[in-house]
């Protein structure tokens, strides 16, 4: 359990806090750290079973009607029937003292406070695991209001069966519709379903907009990858929320005798011929499981995805290119590694049950054994999530690839977690191996082979240090202070890029921009406090999509290099992917590879509807089409 244990707070100073006046006492109770609500942990259609009915302690911040928060604006606009609902004020004195409004699907005002509740948390994650605050790509740049800021959230945006987020409106918009006729599952048919109720659909979206907000251009549609690492990434982050509901993690546990990664579970009697009533019935696994109610009122008669959706197959990513459907197979490999971590941390347990003569049969798990397994399986899985978090620092800054993240995930973690004693990594590349996800350039499928280099290894000259940065870590609040310290780490990174292109694998006869800072501010699991920061710094260049047709046109081929720079400057990881030289173009694999998806794109009814339309920039990602049906 120590491995990735959280640094405890130092106790405070009896002396100290009884110096205090009443006058300061009182100041410190105006403000507590949680503010509770209540939200479905799954959706409505679970009822009140499984702690479906449980309460999210969000961090305190002062709100006004909507809610509206420091990153959050919940607008109740209902674009089918052209009115606002009214907001909620979850400072209200009755609300406070409810812990927040009891769950309804027919009272707007929970809607708000759902969608608001869900996403604080997602953020809150993203925040622990990345270690600094978050700030939406559409405000990363230039001088805005507060407003402007806020990433928008419209609880009744639209009648489709459909939610999405979109960077242009600063929002995410979730939809209603009716169910289907037939095979609703535990809907009504006909019945009035609202995407905003499903805590997985809430975190999915939020999820879309966290990622943007680390990277300019992970929104690009530069091959089969890039939406589905989106896609991939957001159910992820859904499902390892899973394992935070602790009453129906200690559930499943009892039902399934432990073995949580399985998708069925059996009836709670068996029955001796045909089953007549619920308890003889066998169920599905509600933890692995992704938008039960959205999918069964599609007639999908199934949830809308699952964690182990694809199982082992070496080919599949070779024939998968539909963005769920290749999104599944990262999303496999991850919890193929999550699994296999819990069972072997939990595996001592278990042989200590059966040698005292403890059944650890389905429906029969000591109450003791189900607390401790649901401990290891909780603990394991913010492991994980804390892992993928990060990894994102260490991606390369254009064109994802899942071979690309398998790096970023290994050289994270080695990065703050040196020992190993479970062996995460290990389990984590035999599942993406298992699945055919190769990375590039590489040696061997071992950690060595799999981790970045540093710049000394990679170039015979190193790097200098990149001296100058302003740190951004006192300021705050104060927006104009964070602005003069982007405009001087971008002077100061792009002098840096200039003077050391090759060797950051840049051109030095293209433009470079500095594009992202972050500080980051991370403890490792032996307490000790790591300052870096993660920037990247980019380059593009005009290419023919058909160097043997002028007639076809270009597109804009972009190449770039993400640093992770140590406090004193020092250059830790320039993980690259380079925009070449023209000359080089017939052997440049990355930029033939994305000639071959523009063509596709344009044939293939199956890949067009996944990018906005554009002319010469590589085209947005159109999570409004991704998402249709999905």
């Amino acid at each position: 359990m120590a491995r990735r244990s959280q640094v405890s707070q130092s106790p405070s100073q009896t002396g100290a806090a009884r110096s205090r006046t009443p006058k300061t006492m009182s100041a410190l109770r105006q403000r507590p750290p949680f503010r509770p609500l209540k939200v479905y942990a799954f959706d409505p259609t679970r009822g009140r079973t499984l702690g479906n009915y449980m309460t999210i302690n969000t961090r305190y911040e002062p709100l006004t009607y909507g809610p509206i928060g420091q990153y959050l604006a919940v607008i109740d606009y209902d674009a089918g029937n052209k009115c606002y609902y009214k907001p909620v004020d979850l400072d209200d004195p009755a609300v406070l003292m409810g812990g927040g409004l009891d769950p309804s699907e027919s009272d707007p005002q929970f809607h708000q406070q759902m969608v608001y509740a869900v996403a604080s948390e997602t953020i809150r994650l993203f925040e622990y695991a990345l270690g600094r605050p978050i700030r939406w790509s559409f405000s990363r740049w230039g001088k805005r209001s507060a407003e402007a800021e806020r990433l928008r959230i419209l609880p009744h945006g639209m009648q489709d069966a459909n939610a999405y987020y979109s960077r242009e409106l600063r929002s995410l918009v979730f939809g209603y519709f009716p169910a289907t006729a037939t095979d609703v599952g535990a809907n009504l048919p006909g019945q009035t379903v609202f995407t905003c109720l499903s805590h997985d659909i809430i975190a999915h979206e939020t999820t879309h907009a966290l990622v943007d907000s680390q990277r300019d251009f992970f929104m690009e549609s530069t091959g089969p990858d890039a939406s589905a690492f989106h896609e991939a990434f957001a159910d992820i982050v859904a499902l390892f929320q899973h394992f935070s509901y602790e009453e129906a993690l200690r559930a499943m546990i009892q039902r399934t005798g432990g073995r949580i990664h399985h998708p069925d579970v059996a009836p709670e009697i068996q029955p001796a011929g045909t089953p007549f009533i619920q308890p003889e019935l066998s169920t599905t696994n509600p933890m692995v499981e992704l938008a039960k109610q959205f999918g069964e009122a599609m007639g999908m008669r199934k949830a809308l995805r699952g964690a182990l959706g694809t199982p082992p197959n070496a080919a599949a990513i070779n024939t998968l290119s539909e963005p769920h459907a290749r999104g599944s197979i990262l999303v496999a490999a991850v919890f193929d590694a999550f699994f296999t971590i819990y069972v072997r941390r939990t595996s001592d347990l278990m042989r200590i049950a059966r040698s005292g003569g403890a059944s650890v049969e389905a429906d029969n798990v000591h109450p003791d054994l189900a607390a401790r397994l649901a401990e290891a399986a909780a603990t394991t899985a913010q492991h994980f999530l804390n892992i993928c978090i990060r990894a994102l620092d260490y991606c390369p800054p254009v064109d994802i690839l899942f071979g690309d993240f398998l790096r970023a995930v290994v050289t994270a973690d080695s990065d703050l977690v040196r020992d190993d004693p479970h062996g995460y990594r290990p389990a984590l590349i035999d599942a993406f191996r298992s699945r055919g996800i190769v990375p590039e350039n590489v040696t061997s499928f071992s950690e060595e082979g799999l981790r970045w280099c540093p710049p000394e290894i990679t170039h015979a000259r190193g790097l200098p240090r990149c001296t100058g940065l302003a740190s951004d870590i006192f300021k705050g609040e104060d927006s104009e202070g964070h602005q003069r310290a982007q405009h001087q780490n971008a002077v100061v990174l792009y002098e840096f890029a200039k003077k050391n292109a090759t060797a950051l694998g840049l051109s030095d006869s293209l433009p470079i921009q500095a594009r992202t800072f972050h500080e980051v501010h991370r403890v490792s699991p032996d307490g000790t406090l790591g300052f870096d920061v993660v920037a990247e710094l980019t380059q593009h260049r005009e290419v023919p999509r058909d160097p043997a047709d002028a007639a076809a046109g270009s597109f804009v081929f972009r190449g770039g290099t993400t640093l992770v720079i140590t406090r004193d400057g020092d250059v830790k990881y320039a993980i690259q992917k380079s925009v070449g030289r023209e000359r080089d173009d017939k052997t440049n694999q990355r930029l033939e590879r994305q000639r071959e998806y523009q063509a596709e794109r344009e044939d293939n009814l199956t890949v067009a509807p996944y990018a906005a339309s554009g002319v010469r920039a590589p085209q947005t990602l159109d999570f409004r089409q991704i998402h249709r049906g999905f």
